[in-house]
């Protein structure tokens, strides 16, 4: 199959404009504070930054059913932290990875207990099973036609436009009836995997010049072993390997309704618009740095850590370097020690927990503990020093992004796919809560901005 993917326009930065960047300056330098809002406004007018209050609990703005989020509990009337907890449909997700030892299709099980809210009986999870293996498959021409074409390392901008894509071939996009989108729910579910690891083999054979490998999903085989077997050159994987994957996919799979990406598919659902266009604008939110894309900062930053730090098991130079870290002096001068800290958890992170655990295991299967016992030094040494240079109040623990792409690297997956797995996690979630949604609200979200700037006269052309 020859595919031309030579033909493209060029996008210029602001570094390439040529005969263009005298008009460019011009424009930017307008820019100046025009959009630089006075920060003692928000206090002024209470507004609730990044819908959060001052003491950082997120401004309630819906009602789920799909998961929740536990981390203080009440004692004698009072709110005391407690050891992180996250539920999916009511269902601690520590006793649903204990429950699926020794089995293989944890995914599955829990994005069918996301989607209709209990656990699947065998009858029905084979139900679930034998419409998925239907539903993996994109057929050659979509291969061909988009995914192919315009490939880039950026897989989560290729996942976007995948997805917008598949509009055009869904001979009902439009209609957001509840069996509609719970059918392109399970279609996207089962495509987006395949549209990831496609994607890189893409971008491999077009930007690096590498051979081309394009391996179908196959039947009888889980979605965290069809990842593998797809995306190796060999096919081949261990059964520990399947397993941490699969337990991968399930702690990322939903977060309440309040992460970024989620709260994104709720208010663009409510705007009644089509299942792709939700989803793609999930995908968007999903990719920052400060959400989906958190795992890689935390593999940079190791690799930093690597660089500058001659004895990995000398806990006072692994301390020096973290507090230079803090103080801006190294890596990317931003102060933060990635993968440490989070919005909502404070004595623990339940999915990094279970990871973490996992993590141990497959160092133990690859020779690379002393590389996990690094990770584990760094995060003790980053969870102190942090608590005490900024004074916080509230504990501090690390969050799955920290071991995930230890994890991830350790399964031999991409830097490039570390993201987009998020989202092929996350696609449960978002289809979730998306059903939840369109079933049970008619009203647009649409919050309140207060307008702090000045009202003026127009002015003419001529007096200008």
């Amino acid at each position: 199959m020859v595919i031309d993917n030579t033909e493209h326009i060029e996008m210029l930065s602001a570094e390439e404009m040529g005969d263009l960047r005298d008009d460019f300056e011009f424009l930017s330098g307008k820019l100046g504070s025009i959009h630089r809002i006075d920060q003692n406004l928000y206090l002024e007018y209470d507004v609730k930054r990044g819908l959060r209050d001052q003491a950082g609990k997120g401004v309630l703005t819906g009602l789920t059913e799909v998961s929740d989020i536990v981390q203080v509990e009440y004692i004698n009337g009072e709110q005391v932290p407690c050891e992180g907890r996250l539920y999916y449909q009511g269902i601690n997700v520590v006793d649903l990875v204990q429950g699926l030892e020794g089995r293989r299709f944890g995914f599955e099980e829990t994005s069918f207990l996301l989607l209709f809210g209990h656990l699947p009986s065998k009858e029905e999870l084979e139900h679930f099973i034998h419409i998925g293996e239907g539903f993996q498959d994109l057929g050659a021409r979509f291969v061909r036609d988009v995914v192919m074409k315009a490939s880039n390392g950026n897989i989560m901008n290729a996942l976007q436009r995948c997805v917008l894509t598949l509009y055009a071939y869904d001979n009902n996009p439009d209609d957001t009836s509840a069996d509609n989108v719970l059918r392109q729910s399970l279609e996207l579910i089962n495509k987006i995997p395949l549209i990831a690891v496609y994607s890189y083999h893409s971008f491999l054979h077009f930007r690096r010049d590498e051979a081309l490998v394009i391996r179908n999903p196959k039947k009888g085989l889980s979605m965290a072993e069809n990842i593998l077997q797809m995306l190796r050159p060999d096919g081949k994987y261990t059964e520990l390997e399947a397993k941490v994957l699969d337990i991968a996919l399930i702690i990322h799979a939903d977060h309440g309704g309040g992460n970024n990406s989620t709260f994104t598919t709720h208010v663009v659902s409510s705007s009644g618009t089509d299942t792709y266009s939700s989803v793609s604008a999930s995908i968007g939110s999903l990719k920052g740095f400060r959400h989906g894309g958190a795992n890689l900062k935390v593999q940079e930053m190791f690799d930093n850590l690597y660089e500058n730090i001659s004895d990995l098991e000398n806990e006072d130079e692994v301390e020096t370097y973290l507090q230079k870290i803090l103080k801006k002096e190294v890596f990317d001068g931003t102060g933060l020690i990635y993968g440490v800290g989070h919005a909502v958890y404070t004595l623990s992170d339940p999915r990094e927990v279970i990871l973490k655990g996992y993590a141990r295991r497959l160092a133990e299967e690859k020779g690379r503990m002393k590389d996990f016992n690094f990770y584990d030094r760094v995060e003790k040494i980053a969870i102190k020093l942090i608590t005490q240079n900024k004074r916080i109040n509230k504990a501090v623990c690390a969050n799955v992004d920290f071991y995930s792409g230890f994890v991830y690297g350790m399964l031999g997956i991409p830097r490039e796919l570390f993201t987009p797995l998020f989202a092929v996690s996350r696609i449960a979630g978002w289809s979730a809560h998306r059903l939840e949604e369109i079933m049970n609200d008619d009203k647009i979200v649409r919050p309140a901005f207060k307008y702090v700037g000045h009202h003026r006269d127009y002015i003419p052309m001529a007096d200008r």
